[in-house]
């Protein structure tokens, strides 16, 4: 099966050429360095991106050469090159951050330029399907407004996770696994092999990312798995003629979606440029909470899943009620175990204070 092919060649090409990567960072003084709102506490190599997208890119080349991809139509093959193409530049528009430190405005201009490009050749939300209404095609110009807003911020929300060993990487995964089962739900082969290749990616990326990290993705690779998940919503997800198929990637993304849509909020509320760092995302609270780094991770692992196995029930995939079930039991056990470890911190706080307190005495 050329999903199985993509999904192994991308994560044995990751699992090779991620420690080289790490020593060339080294070597070259490419390091994130800590401070007070970072969690690492020693300097980190923050070009794991490269290694992500070299996998992914070997992957999709295997297919290509194996002919895989033969049989689409002209326009199917837009598409395919729109969000191959348009994953490139974002990479690179990443890597350029790691390297050179751009400013959030350079950085938007690029990124709403690519997916400009992107929506030229047709990776576009072009409809939506409402009951008793039918197929709803959007104007020209309202296609680009939604389809820029979806590619540009999904792939700065999967850059604003990016702040715990293994999140981002595995939030990612996730997603492209679900995204996988929907596209070939819905008979979108070509959608699907680029959903595999970078679950696969992912999966070996976190061999060296997952807690605790030896190497970060940094901007590239963050953007990079924005870009190409939204793209592959697009072409592979959004595009069905179901009710719900535009939503449906929403519900896949709908963690690093909302938590990027309530920090910025909160900064905007504040007075506080939205590019502004802080320490608002659904992993800091978290952390704040008393639940150790993995403990966080875990617990945005589940509800990702959660929401992906809801996109699963929603898009008919038999057994996608089980699916559901499953993941809200794994949820719940997970949110329980971080209750549990809220509640302990509490009690310890409550215990050190009550210690703390000085002892009034009398004399007789």
């Amino acid at each position: 099966m050329p999903y199985l092919v993509a999904f192994l060649a991308a994560a044995c090409v990751v699992l090779w050429a991620t420690p080289v990567v790490k020593a060339v960072g080294i070597r070259s003084g490419q390091l994130d360095f800590p401070d007070e709102r970072k969690i690492h506490r020693q300097p980190m190599v923050r070009l794991g991106g490269v290694s992500i997208f070299f996998g992914n890119l070997v992957a999709l080349l295997v297919l290509w050469g194996a002919g895989a991809f033969a049989g689409l139509r002209p326009e199917q093959e837009y598409e395919i090159w729109g969000v191959t193409i348009g994953g490139v530049l974002f990479f690179l528009i990443g890597l350029a951050d790691d390297l050179f430190q751009l400013s959030p405005f350079s950085r938007l201009a690029m990124q709403f330029g690519v997916a400009a490009a992107a929506w030229g050749v047709g990776v576009r939300i072009e409809f939506i399907n409402l009951p008793r209404i039918g197929i709803w095609p959007f104007p020209a110009w309202l296609s680009l407004v939604i389809t820029l807003l979806w590619l540009v911020g999904m792939a700065n929300a999967i850059n604003f996770m990016d702040g715990l060993d293994g999140l981002a990487a595995g939030v990612s995964g996730i997603a492209a696994v679900v995204m996988l089962m929907v596209t070939l739900l819905l008979d979108r082969p070509a959608a699907a092999m680029l959903a595999a290749a970078l679950a696969g990616a992912c999966l070996g990326f976190l061999r060296y990312n997952f807690n605790p990290a030896q190497i970060f993705m940094g901007d590239g690779g963050a953007y990079f798995l924005g870009f190409t998940l939204a793209g592959i919503g697009v072409i592979g997800v959004a595009k069905g003629v179901t009710t719900l198929a535009v939503a449906l990637p929403f519900f896949i993304l709908a963690v690093p979606i909302l938590d990027m849509s309530a920090v910025i909020l909160k900064r905007l509320a504040r007075g506080k440029s939205p590019f502004h760092p802080d320490k608002g995302h659904l992993h800091h609270r978290l952390l704040k909470a008393g639940l150790s780094q993995r403990h966080s991770v875990l617990l945005i692992y589940a509800m990702t899943l959660w929401g992906g196995s809801l996109a699963l029930a929603l898009a008919g995939l038999p057994a996608g009620g089980t699916y559901l079930g499953g993941a809200s039991l794994v949820l719940a056990g997970v949110a329980w175990g971080a209750w549990q470890r809220h509640r302990q911190r509490q009690q310890s706080s409550e215990d050190s204070e009550v210690q703390a307190e000085p002892i009034n005495s009398k004399k007789d």
